[in-house]
This record gives structure tokens, C-alpha cells and sequence, in this order.
């Protein structure tokens, strides 16, 4: 008998069982499906804290071990042993590559990486001072006007090739989003390199000079993607697969996305981080900041601790962290910031107050650091975010789209607004 729970209404005595689900890892869930159905009731979830929109089996996160898998691996193992475009492979195809798979999707990931000369025109119609998350929602969506041979949601074939085409095309765009707001020339992708090189020549490289790609800042970058790939279901993530339940095609749903990451809350985080540590300045400034950030008078924060979901160290900042100190070597950068962090992450997880609110350094604390010394603005922190994440948005809108019982995402709500009212007339009111 499979396992239930019984819920009673006590104002009519009515009781109903319920089936209880149980995954492969985490916590079992009520099947609620018919609650309305049997009692005329909704719950009432703010922020979905409770409440399991889908059933996936892409990514699983313990947050109270600090744990974090892809498809069943554990994100320290890939980190070590994987690269991104495997890492793709496997979310979006549900196992690790062979050899021969391996080789033959990292070729068509390099071929797609060029985009359509129209959609290159596309940028002059932003103004220079654009941020650059704002072009990237244009742009993204843009995609559906220029690939419109692929937007079939129904067809296997139509569905791989869009998320070929995402995976390959984002650093481009990225990329030239950045060059188009410092005005300089935009450089085309070059096959001879891998992803993360790529996206670096792109990013950085000058049609009046060769330009390779520094192999420590290349992994870095390349790790950073890996870490950012996908994590459950987050704001940005839950909202390609709302708007894919209405059919949208997978271009919109990943601008979507795209918007939904820009949000400070979200995928703006290590942004504040490089913020905070600018304002701390230096470390003799530490205990006055970490003093402010006890006073629950004071506005001051500490950024890049603590997780809506992680109550533990967060799996990806330990990693991150070691990634951050050989890039500060290679490039011999005498980055006070670090300096800062490293002071900031040791008070943190002695002190009390920290350890009771269970306030960890999250993977935003040192993805910062590494993106400001590799040269990296702050305002395309975020876009490099969604480069990472475009492979766990794509991966989640095919497994909600080929659902057997997918529906149109529709939240209820309670509604507190004013009762039934008779219009009054403009000259009696």
C-alpha cells in the first residue's frame, strides 16, 4: 500500500488521504493535486517555500550537508575531473559522454558559436550606455527572429538543436555586449579554441595584435560555468519553466530567464560582494564592519554569506575559493579584496552570531574576486552568470516540455482585495 497522509477538515469533518511521493534524495512530498478538488481549498505558499512545482531529475541539493549533484554526481567530483561543455552534455542528455560523444558535441557547440550577421546589426539599436544584462534579454530573445528553423517545442530534433544553439551562442552575445558598451570592434569566435578560451578572446582580444588565452584564467572561467550550471529550482529557473508551460519557444523562455537572473536578489549577489569589500577597504576595517553587520539598526549587510537554501557551507565556494587564489597568482595581482574575503570568511565561521544564523560564504563570495582580477566589469558579472546557467535553463524547459501531464503553470492566490461593488456614477461619487 503505497504510503498517505489523512487531512481533515474540522469545520465538516471531512477527510481525505492523500499520496505521499518519494524521491531518489530530499525530503518526500503530499500529492495535493486534488486538495481543491476535495475540500474547495488552496494552500497558501509566499515564495513556494514548501511546495514542489515539478518532479526532476537533473539536480538534487541538500542544503542542510552542503550538498549539490548533477544528475547524481557530486558537484566537487565534476569540478575536479569535468569541463563545462561535458558538464552540458550530461544535464542535457542525462549521462556522462563517451570519448566519441564528447568530441562530436563539443564540435557542434563550436560551430554554432557564430551568430546571424543581422542579429550582430542588432546592437546598434541599444543605447552605448546600456547595461549589459539589458541587452542580453534583447538579444536572447532576439534569437527566435533569426533561428525560426528550430522552434518546433514538439520535435526532438527542433529541441536539440535550440539548446545547441543556446550553449554555443550566449558567450558570443555576452561578449559582444560588453564590447558594444566600451565601443570597441567585435571579434568573431575562433574554432581552435575551447568554450572558455573562446569567450575570453572574445571578451578581450583586438584585431590588431594576437591574443591566447591564459590556461589558468581559462579554467578558471571554464569552472566557474561548471559551478553555475544549474541549481535546482531558483527564481530564474522556475521562470523558463512557467513561461515554456505556455508553449513559448525556447528562445523567450531563456530571455526570460535571463531577466529573471538580473535581479539583485539573484544573480546580481557577487556584484554587492565586490561593492562590500570596496567599502570595507582594508582589513584593519573588519571588526567595524562585522560589528555593523551585527547592529540590526545599521543598513550594512554582508554579501556574498548565507543562502535562501544552503545552511551549510555552500559545496561551490569551497571550490571557487582555491580557483580564485591560483588566479591571483598567475596574474601576480596583489588583490587587497582577497585579502579582505579571506579575512571575512575565517571571522565568519568562528563567530557566534555567524554560526547560530548559520551565515556560510556562499559561491558569490569568490566568483567576484576572480571575474574583477581577470579584468571583468561588475555590470557583466550577471552575464557571465547566464552563460554558465543558459545549459540548466534549457535542460529544465525540455524535461517540463516533454512532461506526459504538462499543463500551463497557473499559481492561485488569496485574495484580499475589496468585496463585490456597484459602480457608482462620476457625479455620486
Amino acid at each position: 500500500m503505497a504510503d498517505t497522509v489523512t487531512i481533515t477538515d474540522n469545520s465538516t469533518g471531512k477527510s481525505v488521504e492523500f499520496p505521499i511521493k518519494h524521491g531518489s534524495h530530499g525530503p518526500p512530498v503530499i500529492d495535493i493535486r486534488t486538495l481543491y478538488k476535495e475540500f474547495g481549498m488552496f494552500t497558501y505558499d509566499p515564495g513556494f517555500l514548501s511546495t514542489a512545482s515539478c518532479e526532476s531529475d537533473i539536480t538534487f541539493i541538500d542544503g542542510e550537508k552542503g550538498i549539490l549533484l548533477y544528475r547524481g554526481y557530486p558537484i566537487d567530483q565534476l569540478a575536479e575531473n569535468s569541463s563545462f561543455i561535458e558538464t552540458c552534455y550530461l544535464l542535457w542528455y542525462g549521462d556522462l559522454p563517451t570519448a566519441n560523444e564528447l568530441e562530436e558535441f563539443s564540435g557542434i557547440i563550436t560551430r554554432h558559436t557564430m551568430v546571424h550577421e543581422g542579429l550582430r546589426n542588432f546592437y546598434s539599436g541599444f543605447r552605448r550606455d546600456a547595461h549589459p544584462m539589458a541587452t542580453m534579454v534583447g538579444v536572447v530573445g532576439a534569437l527566435s527572429a533569426f533561428y525560426h528553423d528550430s522552434l518546433d517545442i514538439h520535435d526532438e530534433r527542433s529541441r536539440e538543436i535550440s539548446a545547441h544553439r543556446i550553449i554555443a551562442k550566449l558567450p558570443t552575445i555576452a561578449a559582444w555586449s560588453y564590447r558594444f558598451s566600451r565601443g570597441e570592434p567585435f571579434p568573431y569566435p575562433r574554432n581552435d579554441l575551447g568554450y572558455a578560451e573562446n569567450f575570453l578572446q572574445l571578451m578581450f582580444s583586438y584585431p590588431t595584435e594576437e591574443y591566447e588565452p591564459n590556461p589558468v584564467v581559462a579554467k578558471a572561467m571554464d569552472l566557474l560555468f561548471i559551478l553555475h550550471a544549474d541549481h535546482e529550482q531558483n527564481a530564474s529557473t522556475s521562470t523558463v519553466r512557467l513561461a515554456g508551460s505556455s508553449q513559448a519557444n525556447p528562445f523567450a523562455c531563456i530571455s526570460a530567464g535571463v531577466g529573471t537572473l538580473w535581479g539583485p536578489a539573484h544573480g546580481g549577489a557577487n556584484e554587492a560582494v565586490i561593492k562590500m569589500l570596496t567599502e570595507i577597504g582594508d582589513v584593519k576595517n573588519i571588526d567595524k564592519y562585522i560589528a555593523k553587520a551585527k547592529d540590526h539598526d545599521d543598513p550594512f549587510r554582508l554579501m556574498g554569506f548565507g543562502h535562501r537554501v544552503y545552511k551549510n557551507y555552500d559545496p561551490r565556494a569551497k571550490i571557487i575559493r582555491k580557483a580564485c587564489k591560483e588566479v591571483l597568482d598567475v596574474l601576480k595581482v596583489n588583490d587587497p579584496m582577497f585579502e579582505i574575503a579571506l579575512r571575512l570568511e575565517e571571522i565568519a565561521l568562528k563567530d557566534e552570531y555567524f554560526v547560530a544564523k548559520k551565515l556560510y560564504p556562499n559561491v558569490d563570495f569568490y566568483s567576484g574576486i576572480i571575474q574583477h582580477a581577470i579584468g571583468i566589469p561588475t555590470n557583466m558579472f550577471t552575464v557571465i552568470f547566464t552563460i554558465g546557467r543558459a545549459i540548466g535553463w534549457i535542460s529544465q524547459w525540455k524535461e517540463m516540455i516533454t512532461e506526459d501531464q504538462q499543463r500551463i503553470g497557473r499559481p492561485r492566490q488569496l485574495y484580499v482585495g475589496a468585496k463585490t461593488r456597484d459602480y457608482i456614477p462620476m457625479g455620486e461619487r
